[in-house]
């Protein structure tokens, strides 16, 4: 660790943010491509209907591949892809850049800083993303075969010429998606960065591994119960309505409400399991691949 910020001082801001956002970039790459069809499968539970039509998750899957394909489990990958620089850019700068902010006279970063850094980099995040996910959730929510599916450039433009780029068009469910990823982050890296700093690093490379996969999946499962809720109400917003023409689920608190008062408690965790079977690894992966590609190119830079 040592090394890796004496490196960092060695290199201009502006090298670092760009060496950040390039490693940012190809760590939300890997992720994704990885984790995608959890996501799906999470998105199908958590849609109206889609809890009663599930079992559960192997159930889905099962259904999904005999039903749609097997390649229907990356039905809407390229909107994440294509935002996947961008929102790692923004993530991981804003969380880096805005720690100075919240040390309130400390004189190293506290928990709390960690926590108020990334709250402010997921809402900032969710902000440009917002577009991508309602296109995403439009394409994972078609149950049709994946070689009938429309393309994601189709329903994008059929999105925006039915309701536009605002709040009801490719802009709905942006409370949601702020709710989400704001607490997800909050508590991704303040849980990340806090216990890295009270653990030990080891020189042997494997149990170094070993040491920040434990602790990436762990921030990013604890992450998952907290934010949940809102990922729900985001699913529902984006999705489709439950009946045509009518909108239910407007804003975050109120959906989150409806749902609870309609369906239970319970129902405001429908798709934590593959949700935590995608962000449990894939935020042990993101945060590796961005340690170490970061850590390769600044090798390569000086």
């Amino acid at each position: 660790m040592s090394i890796q910020s004496a490196q960092q001082k060695e290199l201009p801001m502006l090298k670092r943010a760009a060496l950040q956002v390039v490693a940012g970039g190809s760590a939300g790459f890997v992720e994704v491509c990885i984790m995608q069809p959890l996501d799906v499968v999470k998105t199908r539970m958590q849609l109206g209907g889609g809890g009663h039509h599930y079992k559960g998750v192997f159930d889905c899957f099962a259904k999904m591949s005999r039903q749609e394909g097997f390649f229907a489990f990356w039905k809407g990958i390229l909107p994440p892809i294509i935002a996947e620089t961008p929102k790692r850019a923004i993530k991981f700068v804003c969380f880096e850049q805005t720690k100075p902010m919240f040390m309130f006279g400390a004189a190293a970063p506290t928990p709390l800083t960690f926590s108020l850094a990334g709250l402010t980099a997921g809402l900032i995040e969710s902000i440009a993303v917002n577009p991508f996910e309602v296109v995403k959730v439009t394409q994972q929510a078609d149950k049709t075969k994946m070689k009938e599916a429309q393309s994601t450039w189709t329903v994008t433009r059929q999105i925006v010429q039915k309701d536009g780029f605002g709040l009801r068009g490719l802009n709905k469910g942006i409370t949601a998606t702020m709710g989400r990823n704001g607490l997800f982050n909050m508590v991704y890296f303040g849980f990340y960065h806090s216990v890295m700093k009270l653990t030990s690093a080891s020189d042997d490379h494997f149990k170094e591994f070993f040491r920040k996969f434990a602790i990436g999946f762990t921030s990013g499962t604890l992450a998952c119960f907290v934010n949940i809720p809102f990922d729900v109400a985001k699913s529902r917003i984006q999705g489709p309505q439950p009946q045509p023409g009518v909108v239910k689920y407007k804003s975050a608190l109120g959906s989150i409400l409806l749902v609870y008062h309609e369906e239970g408690f319970r129902a405001l965790y429908k798709g934590l399991v593959p949700k935590i079977m995608r962000l449990g690894p894939g935020g042990a992966i993101l945060l590796l691949v961005y340690e170490y590609v970061l850590d390769l190119m600044k090798k390569k830079c000086l």
